[in-house]
This record gives structure tokens, C-alpha cells and sequence, in this order.
């Protein structure tokens, strides 16, 4: 077992949003067993100070470990365990299965999109129970809490996606979901924007959802729509959470496309009508850009498309589209077609509004990164530091705790993540330690593999899984969690 460590001298910012105080962390086993000032002199009983391991955090804030509250980590998790895209940020906790897409419960010998947003080949758990053996057997560097997605329900249980499911269908996802949710399961999400899950209707995802609330769990969903009808789809998001009498997330809070840029001004008070009757939260990542698979809907010849791969033409990786579709002669949606299946990054938001998302008090913090892209989007790597970097110490969009409590105690609470979230005595101690200085992101469009700077030192359930400056995972303590009671 390994020796108590004592954070000393840092500033405590305990992720419930409060006032940071300066002060001492003690951690010993999996727990945080000790918070004060001075704690070096009045331990716990049976432990003496030269027992410990002292972190000299002058200078330093030490907070809960940062929860990204969406991702697409499912398989990587499994083929790459020690996740150091976002364990070198201080996450120690990720949310997977998000936009309807979860690994389990499906098996097929070859996914197809947006599946693939997972990896091509990775669909081999018909259960929760079997997906939570593989990430107990490989024990990731960080802790998984999962999601089910609608989508790849109906993949499981559907013979044709192009319509609503019918009666059998329908049962056959209730029970699947039903014991996905059993097995520990924190929620359904939903991937309306996708050709594969848009002609269910709201009753078939109610209908679910009203699973999931008889067993505390929270509803997540990719609008139908984050364009033109986005507020038609915000109130049928808000209609089947409220029918279902679960709590709902919006994923990834955007107006996409020039012609909808300034449309927050809309969106964010209908979220704080919707609030009134219902709990409702968001998640945002603090990018310009999204990034999915290649859709020529989205490709407008406006707003620029940075490509992240592509099966049939790999060599075109981390090139713009159009200076592609100008190579070939061809028109943007033409080069789109020949470049399938692939993916890019769309520069289709403005930065006032996500900043004015990002600053909303219902607002949480998620990666969205895409860990199978050969060019990923540099919020894989980035985007919890660039919260702290651009939008906290530049911008100033909220206060240091707030921009903590975005990243961990709200996160927790939101989507049911029990024993995590806030520096509190008895929890699970999964800290970061971060100089509020210098912590910045270096990940970029061009070149999005860059290790944060200023994340001092992560701890997931004790274990010091990293050390700032060092660019390696040092321990593997995650654990796959179950749904904390509502």
C-alpha cells in the first residue's frame, strides 16, 4: 500500500463553487482522510509525519479531480488504458456512451457510422456487465462512468434504422436498457442529429427515458437539430425529459452555422424557462469548432472543414476541404462524397456564443474528443486547461472556483457521480493539483497532440497517476463506477 500524501500549502478550491481557502489535503488509501490548515502536526491517529509524502503546493491549487462530462472514451479506455490525452489535463473521470453511441450493449464484427466515432472494430459487449469486466480487467488510468446510447440500442435490436422501431423493437431496447441500468448504467443518451437514430420518434426515446428515471439515472441528448430548428428541438429534448420525470442534459450547447451565430441570446433563456420545471444542465466544450464524422449537410462552403480522416484518401489527414476539393476540381460536397467515410473538424460557432455558454451558471465542462481520429480535434488533449487558460485567467468569464466547479462538483451532481466531485472527508480521493498561472493548453488544430502545461500532479483513487512535466501515465487506479443514488 502506498504512503499517505500530504498536499501542503496549497490553495483549496473543494469544487461545490465556494470560496477557496488556503490549507492542507491529506490522502491516504483511496480516500481524502484530512482537510485544514497545518494538518502535518495534528494527523489522524497511528500516523506519524515521517510516514508521509509530502507535496509542497505553494503557489498551487489544489482541487477534485476535473470529471469531463462528455466523451467518446468508451473503447480507448480499453485499447489504451492509460489515457494520458486526459489524464495530463486532471481528469480522472470520464463520461462515455454520449450522442446515442455507447459500446455496449452491441457486438458486430464491423461498425459502421457514427459508430465509428468509437473505432471501426470495437463492438463486442452485449451487456453493461461485460463492458464493465473489460475496463475492471485492463483498470484505465482513470475512472469510466457510462452512459447508454439510444443509437446503438437501435442498432441491437432494429433490422432496419430508417424508421421508428415498432412494438418488438421497442421492447427488445426497454429490456436491454432496462438492465444496462441495473447493472450500474448512469443514463440514456441520445444522437437525434444522426441519420440513424432521426426517425425515432419523441415517444420512443420517452419511453426509454421513462426506464431510466425508474432508476435515478439522467437523460443526455444531441439535439435533432442545432441549426435553424433549434428550438423546436431544445423543446422536444425538454418535453421527453419532463414527460419521463428524469433529469436532462444538453450536449454540447451550440448554434451551429453562420446564419445561426448569435442565436444564444434565444437558446440560453429557454434553458432557464425549461429550468423552472424541470432539472436541466448543459455541457459545452470551449472550441469554435466541432468535430464529427463527414456529413455533407454540414459542409456549406462558408465555414472552414479541417479534415481528421478519411478511409478512402487517409493521405488527405489535417488538410482543409476545400484546398482538397480545389485540388480535384470538384465542389466541396463532391470532394465531401469521395472523401466517406471520414471525419472533420467545422469551424461552425462564434466565439460570443461560446462564451456566453460556457459563462452560464447551468453550464458544465466536456471534452467531446474523438481519441480514434488520426488528427483529432485538439480539445482531446486541451480543453479542460484552455477553460482555465482563455476563458478564467483571460476572459474572466467567472471565478476561479466557479470555473472548478464546472469541471468537478456540478459534473458529479449532474450525472450521478457518487463520492467524487468536492474535497470533502471520506470521499474518493481523486485530486488535481494546478498552478493557476501558468495551466494552459497546447494542443492546436495543426499539431493537437500537446500536452498541457501547469497540471502539477493528478490523483485517481490515491494514486499519483501523474506528475506534470513528465508527458507518462505513472499508475493505473481507475475503476468503472456505478450510478450514485439520485
Amino acid at each position: 500500500m502506498s504512503r499517505p500524501v500530504l498536499l501542503a500549502h496549497g490553495l483549496v478550491i473543494d469544487g461545490s463553487g465556494g470560496p477557496a481557502w488556503p490549507g492542507d489535503v491529506l490522502l491516504a488509501g483511496d480516500r481524502i482522510v484530512a482537510l485544514g490548515e497545518g494538518l502535518r502536526t495534528r494527523l489522524p491517529e497511528g500516523m506519524a509525519p515521517e510516514d508521509l509524502e509530502v507535496v509542497d503546493c505553494r503557489g498551487k491549487v489544489i482541487a477534485p479531480g476535473f470529471i469531463d462530462a462528455h466523451t467518446h472514451d468508451d473503447a480507448i479506455v480499453l485499447r489504451d488504458p492509460l489515457c494520458l490525452p486526459k489524464v495530463s489535463q486532471g481528469i480522472t473521470t470520464v463520461v462515455t456512451g454520449n450522442c446515442g453511441i455507447s459500446l455496449a450493449p452491441y457486438r458486430t464484427p464491423q461498425s459502421r457510422p457514427p459508430l465509428t466515432l468509437l473505432g471501426a472494430d470495437s463492438f463486442r459487449h452485449e451487456t453493461m456487465a461485460s463492458y464493465r469486466a473489460a475496463v475492471d480487467a485492463v483498470q484505465p488510468a482513470l475512472n469510466v462512468a457510462a452512459l447508454v446510447g439510444h443509437t446503438t440500442l437501435r442498432f441491437a435490436a432494429m433490422a432496419a434504422l430508417d424508421r421508428p422501431a415498432d412494438a418488438d423493437e421497442a421492447a427488445r431496447m426497454a429490456a436491454l436498457l432496462d438492465a444496462c441500468m441495473a447493472d450500474g448504467a448512469h443514463g440514456l443518451s441520445s444522437g437525434l442529429f444522426y441519420e440513424e437514430a432521426f426517425q425515432a420518434p419523441a415517444e420512443e426515446v420517452t419511453a426509454l427515458a421513462r426506464i431510466v428515471a425508474r432508476h435515478g439515472g439522467v437523460y443526455a441528448t444531441h439535439l435533432r437539430s442545432e441549426m435553424a430548428t433549434i428550438l423546436e428541438a431544445m423543446h422536444e429534448a425538454g418535453d421527453t425529459a419532463f414527460s419521463a420525470g428524469v433529469p436532462l442534459v444538453l450536449s454540447h450547447h451550440k448554434c451551429a452555422g453562420p446564419a445561426n451565430w448569435g442565436r444564444t441570446k434565444e437558446t440560453l433563456p429557454l434553458v432557464e424557462a425549461l429550468a423552472l420545471r424541470q432539472p436541466i444542465a448543459m455541457d459545452v466544450y470551449p472550441y469554435v469548432a466541432g468535430s464529427t464524422v463527414l456529413r455533407e449537410d454540414l459542409v456549406d462552403g462558408v465555414i472552414d472543414v479541417l479534415l481528421t480522416w478519411s478511409d478512402p484518401h487517409p493521405d488527405v489527414t489535417g488538410r482543409l476541404l476545400s484546398d482538397v476539393a480545389a485540388e480535384w476540381g470538384v465542389d466541396q460536397q463532391e470532394a465531401c462524397r469521395r472523401l466517406q467515410p471520414g471525419g472533420a473538424c467545422y469551424f461552425q460557432m462564434s466565439e460570443e456564443d461560446v462564451e456566453r455558454v460556457i459563462a452560464h451558471p447551468l453550464t458544465m465542462i466536456g471534452s467531446d474528443g474523438l481519441p480514434h481520429d488520426r488528427h483529432p480535434h485538439p480539445r482531446l488533449w486541451g480543453a479542460f486547461p484552455r477553460v482555465l487558460a482563455r476563458y478564467w485567467r483571460e476572459r474572466r468569464l467567472f471565478t476561479l472556483e466557479q470555473a472548478v466547479h464546472k469541471m468537478t462538483g456540478m459534473t458529479a451532481r449532474n450525472l450521478r457521480i457518487g463520492e467524487r466531485g468536492l474535497l470533502r472527508v471520506g470521499l474518493m480521493a481523486d485530486v488535481v493539483v494546478f498552478d493557476p498561472e501558468t495551466v494552459r493548453d497546447t494542443a492546436t488544430y495543426d499539431r493537437p497532440h500537446g500536452v498541457s502545461e501547469g497540471i502539477d500532479h493528478v490523483f485517481v483513487n490515491g494514486q499519483c497517476a501523474y506528475r506534470g512535466g513528465e508527458a507518462r501515465v505513472r499508475a493505473r487506479a481507475g475503476r468503472m463506477l456505478t450510478r450514485a443514488a439520485a
